[in-house]
């Protein structure tokens, strides 16, 4: 069974969907691993390093994804090069599935088995795979790493002959994976942390890292059965807002991570509630691909209202590539073992397995996963 891996192609994007000792890993169950001329370039590593890992390296990126039996990918595959891909063939990245229907449907169309790494299960057994979560996770250290460059103080508490110097204080919102990393971050850089989220059931987690959570009363909320926040109503979006303002406006960096899978991130700061932070504060909006928590953040850029530093960069993974891409290479190939057949030597995707059900899109030419198929025109 042939996997084929090809260079990332969307604009800035330095992570690697495999590295070499994933390659030896698969190599080793007796795939054969054909991977682009220069893949690892971004992150340092030569195609010397692929081929003693156990690949090929070859510079045909048409033939790599017309022969290969699984194809490998970090990105969504540009809807031109579904095409050049082998009928029956599998294909694993990140999708976007729900906001990609033209991709999702000619990927069915050309008859490719799909699967969304944001799909994957949040379950214990799923861990080893979550692409999502172990992306998150390093996006939450960026955030902060981020704030603390641009912010005009430091984070820890000084007392020194010229004085005491005060902690920074900062307020996460969202205590997610992306959440949590942020809060463990700057607790260790020495700042003063405060955190919100809408499901009460992680008020212990962000006080196991030392930080203090707010509360809000805003009734019934909880979270799907993935561990994702469920939407609030109009009502309790502006009771978020109201108890979170005063916290803001005594806050030296505030971190927004909310977001809703499939569908538009929340507003959670208003204009109101930014007018009201202190001139030099730091606001950085993770969610700004998605668009955005932070009315005025603008995707890709950094804009300063009345003092404050509206922080909109995306990709924040990709700012540390070397470790994105071992996670989420680590990922794949944790994936592909799961289902590895050791007899055959081939990868077998066994659609009564839970994991499978979730994150497989397409297959034989059909939309076959439930969560998809109920948005309306994906029958």
């Amino acid at each position: 069974m042939q996997i084929g891996v090809v260079k990332e192609t969307h604009p800035g994007e330095k992570r690697v969907p495999l590295i070499p000792a994933s390659v030896d890993r698969l190599a080793k169950k007796g795939a054969s691993i054909v991977v682009e001329v220069g893949l690892g370039a971004t992150i340092g590593v030569s195609d010397d390093d692929y081929k003693k890992a156990g690949a090929q390296v070859s510079g045909d990126r048409k033939s790599i994804l017309s022969s290969s039996d699984i194809v490998l990918r970090l990105r969504k595959p540009p809807l031109e090069e579904v095409g050049l891909l082998k009928k029956g063939s599998i294909h694993i990245s990140f999708l976007d599935p729900f906001n990609e229907k033209s991709l999702v449907d000619e990927l069915a169309k050309q008859q490719i088995s799909a699967i969304s790494m944001e799909m994957i299960p949040r379950t214990t057994r799923a861990q080893k795979m979550d692409a999502l979560s172990s992306q998150a996770n390093l996006a939450g250290y960026v955030t902060v790493i981020l704030a603390a460059e641009r912010l005009d103080k430091i984070f820890p508490m000084l007392m020194t002959p010229a004085g005491t110097i005060t902690p920074a204080r900062v307020f996460i919102i969202g205590a997610g994976v992306a959440g949590l990393q942020a809060i463990a971050t700057a607790k260790r850089l020495g700042a003063r942390v405060e955190a919100f989220d809408t499901r009460p059931v992680v008020k212990e987690q962000v006080q196991s890292l030392g930080a203090k959570f707010v509360e809000i009363d805003l009734g019934e909320t909880g979270q799907t059965k993935d561990g994702y926040a469920k939407a609030l109503t109009p009502e309790q979006m502006e009771k978020q807002r109201q108890g979170m303002a005063k916290v803001c406006s005594q806050s030296d960096i505030v971190i927004t991570t909310a977001q809703l899978f499939g569908r538009k991130a929340p507003i959670v700061l208003t204009k109101d509630m930014v007018a009201q932070m202190k001139p030099g504060s730091i606001i950085v909006d993770m969610a700004v691909e998605s668009g955005g928590n932070v009315e005025g953040s603008k995707l890709n850029e950094e804009v300063v209202v009345n003092g404050v530093r509206m922080i909109g960069l995306g990709n924040l993974p990709g700012r540390v590539a070397s470790h994105a891409s071992q996670m989420y290479s680590a990922n794949l190939h944790n994936l592909l073992e799961e289902y590895w057949d050791k007899d055959a030597k081939v990868f077998k995707l066994n659609l009564e397995d839970e994991i499978i059900k979730g994150c497989l899109i397409t297959h034989q030419g059909k939309i076959v996963n439930e969560a998809l198929k109920q948005v309306a025109g994906r029958q």
